[in-house]
């Protein structure tokens, strides 16, 4: 009788179990159905579902979305610099200028460095010169040799009673976030370290998902570094390293630094609920270097970057190059330039000859053999680990920053680009462009049947990725 009423028991519980789940997988469809999801991204978690529902349920309802409304969400980011009819550059600022994005402002300097030994030696005099405040954010901050010695140096700057104000992404940098004695010292010196959505902290508010990707550094809010480069000694150095990535990195003097200033400002408040203000020293005379600072993530109401980048893919006339570590872009994106490439612009793709990733590569070959088929040039760059991110319209215009060309970057992670309208950067950035494809070999090698194969089912992942 007893092992009867086991049995029904266990019966019970199996099919309200498969109810349940039935239930889940229902309101899963129901939310991407309600957010308006892409076809690929529902397709894509349907198929994890029903291929590994045990995981992809519940993974669901940690990453699933990104532009969350809930009391824990960091709030939409307000820039106090607003657009107006001063500064207009081209089409693409005005798609900007509808969202609310500040018009180009102009700069006395803007320097450009593309080697790492320099970057550091330009980074170090920062922190060295700064007599007021330093901020820092950073997706990667290893404790290696260099940030050792960038540690020092702000502890120093510290003692001297200049304000060090440190954001870290929990999870970019999940070793020293385990192992944060080893900041004591420099807290102790009176710097204020906060990681983004502490892993460990108030589970609900953290969107493993949704992490803050901009590199922004700024010194006494009269200089601000920023481009792709975290702090570790894969990224900079004092001395040479034919293992360093290869990186874009630019130091800013102007107006523009202000805008920084308030992204940083935003996300320092999220994590530790301190509000700053902007305040300057003295007033800098205008420059001739127009830049235009847009920031993109969850924490932006509206998808303003996507949109402005298709808008200048479909408005090229004469060239489009795009330098991308990571090359997962969603359709329209792929669409765009293969019309592009059709109305005679010359299209080109520069990338890593082998990601630092195994499933990157997978996923992206798909794609790159896309546009090659469609006459697309694909350069595959030979030397280290090619990490910069710059896309080059015509001679109008360059995207510099820390947004890669994936659904990654360009809709979960809190990110930060910069519109260049300068003549001299852009000229910079095409010579620079055409050194990497002197070290690059030209299009995708051949694979087998079964390989092809394998890459496009991949391309099921591109949204998570």
């Amino acid at each position: 009788m007893n092992e009867e009423i086991n049995n029904a028991q266990n019966i019970y519980l199996y099919h309200g179990l498969i109810i349940f789940g039935g239930l889940l997988i229902v309101a899963i469809l129901i939310h991407m159905l309600y957010h308006r999801r892409s076809p690929s991204a529902i397709i894509a978690w349907l198929l994890s579902i029903i291929l590994v529902p045990y995981i992809s349920i519940p993974l669901y309802f940690i990453i699933g979305s990104r532009k969350r409304k809930n009391r824990y969400k960091k709030s939409s980011l307000k820039l106090e610099s607003q657009p107006t009819d001063q500064n207009i550059q081209n089409s693409i600022d005005g798609v900007l200028r509808n969202y609310k994005i500040a018009d180009a402002s102009p700069n006395r300097e803007f320097t450009i460095y593309t080697d790492s030994t320099e970057v550091y030696v330009a980074f170090m005099e920062c922190i060295e010169n700064a007599k007021n405040s330093i901020y820092i954010s950073t997706y990667i901050f290893e404790y290696d040799k260099v940030t050792k010695e960038i540690v020092t140096a702000l502890i120093k700057k510290a003692n001297e009673g200049v304000k060090v104000k440190i954001l870290i992404d929990s999870l970019g940098s999940i070793i020293l976030y385990l192992t944060q004695y080893r900041l004591r010292e420099l807290k102790k010196a009176g710097a204020e370290i906060e990681f983004f959505m502490p892993i460990f902290q108030m589970p609900f508010r953290n969107y493993i998902n949704l992490r803050n990707h901009r590199k922004i550094y700024i010194f006494d809010n009269e200089k601000v570094f920023s481009g792709g480069a975290n702090l570790s000694n894969e990224y900079l150095g004092a001395t040479y390293n034919k293992k360093r990535w290869e990186d874009i990195m630019f130091l800013i003097e102007g107006s523009s630094v202000e805008q920084y200033f308030e992204i940083f400002a935003s996300d320092w408040f999220y994590a530790s609920n301190e509000r700053l203000k902007f305040t300057k020293e003295k007033k800098e005379p205008q420059g001739d270097i127009y830049l235009q600072v847009v920031p993109s993530g969850p924490d932006m109401d509206k998808d303003a970057f996507y949109e402005a980048l298709l808008s200048a893919i479909y408005g090229a006339k004469e060239r489009i190059y795009i330098i991308t570590p990571y090359f997962i872009p969603n359709n329209s994106l792929i669409e765009a330039l293969i019309i592009a490439h059709h109305k005679g612009v010359d299209v080109r793709l520069i990338t890593p000859k082998e990601a630092n990733h195994t499933i990157v590569n997978l996923v992206r070959s798909s794609y790159m053999r896309e546009l090659e088929e469609a006459g697309i040039k694909i350069h595959l760059y030979n030397g280290a680990m090619l990490h910069a991110k710059a896309i080059l319209f015509d001679g109008k215009s360059v995207v510099l920053g820390s947004v890669n060309f994936d659904n990654r970057s360009l809709f979960l992670n809190y990110e930060v680009a910069l519109f260049v309208y300068s003549q001299k950067i852009i000229k910079e950035i095409e010579e620079w462009a055409g050194k990497l494809i002197e070290n690059s070999s030209f299009g995708t090698k051949n694979v087998s049947d079964l390989r092809r194969v394998f890459e496009n089912l991949m391309r099921i992942m591109a949204p998570q990725l």
